[in-house]
């Protein structure tokens, strides 16, 4: 019996029985993006933005932009000390009263052609010229702060919500400024604006809404575990908490990350690692949601990725993951001065980095690309493998191995290297006697300069009967 097909490449799917795993998803996506719909390229890279400081841990990555949207403001938080750099193009330099808290992030809000930051333990300040900060009289001390109904609202230290005077956020003493304390178990983590209400979240998961008049509690203990995780894409949040990545849009949160959970936690203990969770750095950037873990082992494939970020394609609605050859502590997704959108990254040695705008490596280093699949055919069933074909991009530099085998064990697996495909196409005949249950399929590319297109597979294989 006859078991042979055309293959494009899928989704990472770790989540499911790997005889469920439908032709083309993968049990290893590393350092890939979605190209055509059923393509896979290799991601962009990066270069440096602009130049260090004083060396210290980027904490945070944040944007002022006026309300004539031409002149704006980058902003990096290097361990507790505020750096501007104007349009996003002149060099870094020490805001006017921009020392804040070693160790700690800081939060912004914009409201008024006004700034208003802090970090929750010192004084909230604010700025209107974009390099000068100015401490904000009577303001409580909040770390998170977002602006709601012509008002900037405000948490930090325990369990109060804080609003300004309308229309002026640097008035907090007004006879229209107020607070309310939110119920329930758990410290404030974080404010955000979601469909058009206030929404807050405490360290206990505990999640409530507020429309400036009346307080709902959303019955839920799933609010995010990390801050600065969230990311937005059209109004609808993605963030990270202890059992996987969740999407929120107002409601209830849903889990989005079933096919990574193992990379999330697994039996073995080598998921994601104590404090990260509620440290970890997210993004959103054209669709694609980013959140930087560190180094995760998933097992099912007992394979190790450092510094990996995790990368849900909101598009295509599947997942992969990445690794960069620095890890990022801080995101900033921005629009620049010609209408672009521009995503930059920190690490903990103080550089920033412009990610994309063709980059083929990661600031001089190669980036690695792993793509790894199992065809089984739909049943356990011995086979005759007799051809074996991929196609890539004529002039790429890609690795492809096979290995036959009949279990998923990591060890157990064989690896054949059938050599690069610089062709584009690479064919291969199997040798006689070539026979097992299942064919395992690795694609390795980690050049500096080459570009890597990856469309299909195409197999040839016979049931053997018993």
């Amino acid at each position: 019996m006859a078991n042979s097909g055309l293959i494009v490449p899928g989704a990472l799917q770790l989540g499911i029985n790997p005889l469920q795993i439908k032709p083309g998803d993968m049990t290893r996506c590393i350092n890939v993006t979605n190209d055509q719909f059923g393509a896979k390229k290799k991601r962009p890279g990066y270069t440096t933005y602009l130049g260090t400081v004083n060396g210290g841990y980027v904490y945070d990555l944040l944007n002022f932009t006026q309300n004539s949207g031409t002149q704006f403001w980058n902003y990096r938080n290097n361990n507790g000390t505020l750096y501007y750099s104007q349009q996003g193009t002149g060099a870094w330099t020490l805001c006017g009263n921009g020392t804040f808290t070693a160790g700690s992030h800081i939060g912004v809000g914009t409201l008024e052609d006004t700034l208003i930051a802090g970090n929750g333990v010192a004084a909230t300040r604010h700025t209107t010229n974009g390099t000068s900060f100015t401490n904000t009289t009577a303001a409580p001390i909040a770390s998170r702060f977002v602006d709601y109904q012509n008002r900037i609202y405000a948490i930090g230290t325990a369990n109060t919500m804080f609003w300004s005077t309308t229309g002026t956020p640097t008035s907090w003493t007004g006879s229209d400024s107020s607070s309310i304390t939110i119920p329930g178990p758990g410290k404030l983590l974080d404010i955000m604006k979601v469909a058009d209400r206030v929404v807050t979240t405490k360290n206990s998961g505990v999640v409530h809404r507020w429309d400036g008049y009346n307080l709902f509690d959303l019955s839920t203990n799933l609010g995010f575990t990390s801050p600065y995780s969230v990311g937005n894409v059209e109004d609808y949040r993605f963030g990270l908490n202890r059992l996987g990545v969740f999407g929120f849009g107002g409601n209830k949160p849903e889990i989005t990350s079933n096919p990574i959970e193992k990379i999330i936690y697994n039996d073995a203990g080598e998921g994601i690692i104590g404090t990260t969770f509620d440290n970890a750095p997210g993004v959103v950037h054209k669709y694609e949601y980013m959140v930087s873990v560190g180094t995760v082992t998933d097992d099912l494939t007992d394979e190790t990725i450092l510094n990996a970020v995790p990368t849900y394609d909101y598009q295509a609605n599947d997942w992969m993951i990445r690794t960069f050859a620095n890890r990022p502590t801080a995101w900033l997704s921005y629009r620049d001065t010609s209408g672009s959108q521009q995503l930059i990254f920190g690490d903990s040695a103080g550089q920033c980095y412009t990610y994309g705008n063709n980059a083929l490596n990661d600031n001089g280093s190669p980036i690695e690309v792993v793509m790894e699949g199992i065809i089984h055919g739909s049943t356990l069933q011995d086979k005759k493998w007799s051809f074996f074909r991929v196609m890539f991009n004529p002039g790429c530099e890609a690795q492809v191995q096979i290995a036959i085998s009949d279990t998923f064990t990591k060890g157990r697996k064989n690896w054949v290297n059938l050599g690069q495909a610089i062709d584009g196409s690479l064919d291969y005949k199997f040798p006689s006697g070539s026979r097992g249950k299942f064919l395992f399929w690795k694609i390795i590319e980690s050049s500096r300069n080459s570009r890597l297109n990856f469309y299909a597979i195409e197999f040839d294989a016979e049931v053997i009967s018993h």
